[in-house]
């Protein structure tokens, strides 16, 4: 049996980087995401690492445990306030935030 991880792309206010965000665990691509959208992806149980890329930007990685048959959700959006966005045109990873959510 798998478990389940759910994305979601939403967040308050626009985001000042719009295009698809490609969702990696592990370093392989397993979703995209547009603005509003919710993915679902069924993964191995066990330690796993999820970062989201759109072109140079990424957010921080996130690493988690998944037990078989558990479920685990995030949040995802793009910067939406012009600090953050001046910042992560120098260090990419502060141009998306991804936080766990409850399932």
């Amino acid at each position: 049996m798998a478990a389940i991880l759910t994305m979601t792309r939403d967040g308050f206010g626009i985001e000042l980087h719009r295009g698809r965000f490609d969702a990696m665990i592990d370093g392989n691509r397993v979703a995209s995401l547009d603005w509003h959208d919710t993915a679902e992806v069924s993964i191995d149980p066990g330690h796993d690492t999820l970062r989201i890329h759109a072109g140079r930007y990424s957010s921080r990685q996130h690493s988690f445990d998944v037990a078989d048959g558990d479920s685990i959700a995030f949040q995802l959006h793009g910067a939406n306030l012009w600090p953050v966005w001046a910042i992560s045109l120098v260090k990419p990873d502060p141009g998306i935030s991804l936080k766990q959510v409850a399932a």
